[in-house]
């Protein structure tokens, strides 16, 4: 560590020359999701560059084997965290350590141990939990920011975690003792955002602006093949907040159009019973790459504040998005050129942008290979690779 904070002191580091130490901590969701899927991505181009990485992972589903006093106290404050840090620290020493979700097992506590330990921590905000104990600011299927910038009392009043009063109070309580506590503010040294709007709220949040650097996600995939396309294409998990009944009533309106669907979720059956649905329920990487280099436009109907991975993997596909105008997609898309923007949440405006799209696909097709280019800008691992190397580098210092 010394040898570090001499190399960060006065002279910025040159971090393609540096080989760290970086423990990856992550705490699964008892469903795996776009997450996992950027955690594990970020580990493989870490150690492809000749990065040494650990990871440090929990399980949500440990909670189904725990009682609620135990699951309440380790989402405070867990002590088995705590123990299997300072033995992880001690035999790995990190140079860095790079939180991707700390939510509930975990918990704050990585994040006092990494302090004490006198390791800079890295956490990606990949949702909005730190604002709202919902995490997406959506409620009753509409956007709701009441508790942004606020203490978010007001998220046990409306049950919004997991439509219980009870637990949204644990999780409120939660996150206000640690804003009181400075966990959010003293002992986090960066902050990943993955898009500038989700950079904006964080800020309206009371987050410091200085510690928020605002990275993408990437992918890793070669140019789509030569040959024709055909159709539209939906990927995510069937649920409200993706916009599932918003598609489905679209497709209500339009009579002879169908779309393919691949994913599962809580609407899976009432995807699977539309007549104008091929449901292809959850399907490989490979395939959903497969068939978004073979469509003709991405459907990304959601109605929170998101900026899904599949609009990335769509740009790399050369595949354009019709999405809805809604969180981080009006910086995505640049409606008319990658894709096109409707209103979030109404139906009839889906309708008038599917409308469009068939009856101009060689303005589709176009908008498809400006959306490869956009991929080679702006979400290729090489570039993502020097982001994140160079966030590293801008908390090393901060160990002296």
């Amino acid at each position: 560590m010394d040898q570090l904070n001499q190399l960060g002191r006065g002279h910025p580091v040159d971090m393609d020359e540096r080989q760290l130490r970086i423990l990856v901590v992550h705490n699964a969701y008892q469903r795996r999701g776009g997450e996992e899927e950027v955690r594990d991505g970020e580990v493989s181009l870490l150690r492809q560059h000749g990065q040494i990485v650990e990871t440090y992972d929990r399980e949500s589903v440990e909670i189904e084997a725990m009682s609620r006093i135990s699951v309440t106290q380790q989402t405070f404050w867990s002590l088995r965290t705590t123990a299997d840090l300072r033995e992880r620290i001690g035999r790995f020493r990190p140079d860095v350590i790079h939180v991707h979700n700390s939510f509930p097992l975990i918990s704050p506590s990585i994040f006092w141990g990494a302090a004490r330990a006198r390791v800079p921590v890295v956490q990606t905000l990949h949702n909005f939990r730190l604002l709202c104990p919902q995490a997406m600011f959506l409620r009753d299927g509409k956007v709701c920011e009441d508790c942004l910038g606020k203490v978010p009392w007001r998220s046990v009043a409306h049950k919004c975690y997991h439509e219980s009063a009870a637990q949204s109070a644990v999780v409120t309580t939660m996150l206000s003792a640690h804003r009181l506590a400075g966990t959010y503010r003293k002992k986090i040294n960066r902050y990943i955002a993955l898009s500038g709007f989700c950079r904006s709220k964080f800020i309206a949040g009371g987050f410091p602006a200085d510690l928020i650097s605002v990275k993408s996600n990437f992918v890793d995939v070669p140019a789509s093949p030569d040959g024709p396309r055909k159709g539209a294409l939906f990927v995510g998990r069937l649920s409200h907040e993706k916009g599932v009944t918003v598609m489905l009533d679209a497709l209500n309106c339009l009579g002879h159009q169908s779309i393919d669907v691949i994913g599962s979720g809580p609407l899976q059956t009432m995807v699977a019973e539309h007549p104008q649905v091929n449901s292809l329920g959850s399907q490989p990487r490979s395939e959903v790459l497969r068939r978004m280099q073979r469509a003709e436009y991405l459907l990304v109907p959601s109605i929170w504040h998101e900026g899904p991975m599949t609009v990335i993997e769509a740009f790399a596909c050369g595949l354009p998005v019709i999405a809805s105008r809604s969180g981080a997609m009006e910086e995505l898309i640049e409606d008319g050129v990658t894709g096109l923007l409707f209103d979030a949440g109404s139906p009839t405006a889906l309708v008038s942008a599917i409308r469009w799209a068939n009856e101009h696909p060689a303005m589709m097709r176009e908008m498809g290979a400006n959306a490869r280019s956009e991929y080679l800008r702006r979400y290729t691992p090489e570039l993502n690779y020097r982001q994140l190397m160079s966030i590293y580098g801008a908390v090393l210092p901060s160990c002296s």
